[in-house]
């Protein structure tokens, strides 16, 4: 899971600061490293890469002096390739038709054999994330039009992908054939954004004008924006469900539906689902299990209570890199706050259970601070599968749902109960019906299209 977002002004209208407040409000989807590329005006790519947060690794101030009207950002969280700070993005690359740069959300579940392919042919690579198979693809194609060449390579590509690119002199926007990931077209005035979710646009005061569609190729530049398709016919829909239980900012609308609605009533069915007899208060998780417990309690009919501080100046422990670093984090970053606990059976609301080290130390936690009995209540399906769409869970060994049956997990984390929501109440709750969003993290049903790399030809 990263952030992608970009601009571009056809009149010439500085977009540099904007595409980093974007990233600001997209800093949730990765920690890890930022960057951002920007069209110079003498036609060539510049960019400013670091690793940290937005406003550690990018200069405010200096971004907002520079004249560029097209740009690109990123926010990283490393699914393939490591952390160090060559795998950071956007990437740039200088072909004989011109500069290129691209930013990436998702996965390439075909990289590897692309890559042993591009090599075969003399292709050196620079990095080891799976985002640059994409421009060596584009680079081996010089005898066309660099929009063609690009859309000639997305045929190639297997997997997750919502992409913006600076190529041509112009700000492009792509999303898979299955829609993996959200991508949405936004406009201020003369200036065209797109974002990984709307909740950026909303900061810059861009006017969300709908979502890129899967298989879809916008062009942005001084003519006006142009719609391309992928040529490539997609069986099924495959949104990333995840999105609406944990990544996205509640703020965000994704395909038409709220984030915000869709965690209320995982809560509510949650509640109809696994309701607990005795319960003093439900409390949710903050920050993401916070507005499922509010459909919980409300279903129920059992108030909503604040039992655990986060310290916000904290990033989600998820998504940090080492299994060490998420221990650190779960005692640095929530507190309990024990009058509101002590003594009291509390339904405790989460998102998901990955690999249970975080729910473990929290209910310990928790029962530390005086509570009587902690019922732990889950608002998505057992995560019983590893994901290659751009989730860091590599093997079935590493998730804890895989490892044990629930009445096992319950006991191993310390709660009293435990129930999970079913992965129909939760595909029901998205609202966009079963063949649109993709469950493999819970049923392990993967994408089974795709052409084999060796019918590839270069």
């Amino acid at each position: 899971m990263c952030g992608v977002f970009g601009a571009y002004s056809p009149k010439g209208n500085a977009v540099l600061e904007e595409v980093y407040l974007g990233l600001y409000a997209l800093q949730h989807r990765g920690q890890e490293s930022t960057g951002i590329a920007w069209l110079g005006e003498n036609g060539r790519i510049a960019s400013i890469r670091g690793n940290g947060l937005v406003h550690a690794a990018l200069d405010q101030g200096e971004l907002a002096l520079l004249p560029a009207s097209c740009a690109i950002g990123h926010v990283r969280y490393s699914t393939s390739g490591g952390s160090d700070l060559g795998n950071a993005q956007p990437l740039i690359s200088t072909t004989s038709r011109g500069s290129v740069a691209v930013a990436h959300n998702g996965n390439l579940t075909n990289a590897e054999g692309l890559k042993t392919l591009l090599e075969s042919r003399g292709a050196i690579f620079q990095s080891t994330t799976d985002t640059e198979v994409i421009l060596h693809l584009v680079a081996h194609q010089p005898h066309k039009r660099p929009i063609d060449a690009l859309v000639d390579s997305l045929t190639r590509l297997v997997g997750a992908y919502s992409l913006t690119l600076i190529i041509d002199g112009r700000l492009v926007a792509v999303r898979d054939p299955w829609g993996f990931r959200p991508l949405v077209l936004g406009r201020r005035e003369d200036v065209w954004y797109v974002s990984s979710e709307s909740c950026a646009l909303d900061l810059v005061g861009a006017t969300t004008i709908r979502d890129i569609e899967p298989g879809e190729v916008v062009v942005l530049g001084p003519e006006g924006p142009r719609s391309l398709r992928i040529p490539l016919d997609a069986k099924t829909r495959r949104l990333c469900s995840f999105e609406f239980v944990y990544f996205a900012r509640p703020d965000s609308v994704i395909e038409g539906k709220s984030v915000y609605e869709v965690r209320k009533e995982l809560g509510r069915r949650l509640a109809r689902r696994g309701p607990c007899t005795g319960a003093d208060f439900v409390s949710g998780m903050p920050d993401s299990g916070t507005i499922a417990a509010m459909g919980y309690a409300q279903e129920s009919n059992l108030s909503h209570e604040l039992s655990v501080v986060r310290n916000r100046y904290v990033g989600r422990t998820f998504i940090e890199p080492t299994q060490r670093v998420r221990e650190l984090g779960v005692r640095i970053k929530l507190n309990p706050i024990t009058r509101v606990l002590s003594g009291k059976s509390v339904v405790v609301v989460d998102d998901s259970i990955v690999r249970g080290t975080t729910c473990q130390r929290m209910i310990a936690m928790i029962k530390s601070a005086g509570a009587s009995a902690v019922h732990m209540r889950v608002s998505s399906p057992p995560v019983r599968f590893p994901c290659y769409y751009g989730i860091d869970t590599p093997t079935r060994v590493e998730l804890a749902a895989a490892r044990m049956n629930i009445q096992q997990l319950g006991k191993e984390v310390g709660a009293d109960s435990l129930e999970y929501l079913s992965e129909e109440d939760l595909v029901e709750a998205i609202g966009l019906g079963e063949s649109a969003v993709c469950t493999a993290c819970f049923s392990g049903k993967y994408l089974e299209e795709g052409g084999d790399v060796q019918d590839v030809t270069l």
